[in-house]
């Protein structure tokens, strides 16, 4: 699956935990998930969680602890596949 896919994919799981359209619509692959989409580090537990439910995937603890942007989880995601 291409990069541009994923990331798509990536920002229709966070819709839920960022429930601005705007915001989503204007994140790119180096948007901080924190900062930039306004969600709690409890939250982004759950991203990690709901993605690897997407994907098919299992991400250990030290790389969702290296989750800091959209990118990131991109990464682990294209990493995963292969």
């Amino acid at each position: 699956m291409e990069r541009d896919e994923i990331l798509r994919r990536v920002r229709d799981l966070l819709w839920r935990y960022v429930g601005d359209g705007v915001v989503l619509d204007e994140t790119h692959g180096e948007s901080a998930v924190l900062a930039d989409l306004g969600v709690n580090s409890a939250r982004l537990v759950d991203i990690v969680l709901d993605a690897e439910d997407a994907f098919g995937i299992a991400v250990d603890d030290a790389e969702a602890d290296g989750v800091r942007s959209l990118g990131d989880i991109v990464a682990i995601i294209v990493s995963k596949e292969g």
